[in-house]
């Protein structure tokens, strides 16, 4: 059943309107529970995320919020970037893509439903097993408060820092980034907070 509070969703995206629309369907014969989540279609089995429907500049897409535990034996399933431990979407870039797929999207979509029956839960990765930026560590070792304030963090803004710490390729780089946010992780705040 729709959703009033997404149908907008639905008729506000022009460039992917016919896509995501059949999208929608697919979904929802499934029988998971259409809601509004992050400003887009959530699909739900007993209140647990299953798969949402987002659109980009260049596609428009199925998240699967536990992909990475479905069999991806028809080879569609993309992981956004090497950081995305649980998702995988599924890229669209026209209406006959999701016509051709329809059958395998629907089958990925089961299984994602028995994923959540099953209770799986993907296996993240530590903060342990995280690479610290040399630069970052060094500071981390020569500032006391820093590394306490640090560790305080929840896991996720952690990651985040390490992550923006990481990026650039030039150390001259990684340290002014570090610099730039050496108050906010005293502060407690995370890197958008």
């Amino acid at each position: 059943m729709t959703n009033p509070k997404a149908d907008f969703y639905f008729s506000t995206n022009e460039r992917w309107e016919k896509e995501i629309i059949q999208l929608r369907r697919i979904v929802l014969d499934s029988g998971l529970v259409e809601e509004l989540k992050w400003g887009c279609p959530c699909y739900t089995f007993h209140s647990a995320n299953v798969v949402l429907i987002h659109v980009f500049k260049e596609y428009c897409a199925l998240l699967f919020f536990k992909g990475a535990l479905i069999q991806d034996t028809h080879g569609i399933l993309i992981q956004q970037t090497e950081n995305v431990q649980a998702a995988r979407q599924i890229r669209f870039q026209e209406l006959k893509e999701i016509l051709e797929q329809e059958a395998w999207i629907k089958a990925h979509i089961y299984e994602a439903i028995e994923v959540e029956k099953a209770g799986l839960k993907v296996e993240l990765k530590k903060m342990e097993e995280y690479a610290v930026p040399e630069e970052f560590q060094e500071k981390l070792d020569s500032d006391q408060a820093l590394r306490v304030a640090f560790e305080s963090l929840t896991p996720g803004r952690q990651r985040a820092y390490l992550f923006h710490f990481s990026q650039p390729k030039q150390s001259t780089t990684r340290e002014s980034r570090i610099e730039k946010c050496v108050p906010a992780i005293l502060e407690g705040r995370g890197l958008k907070d």
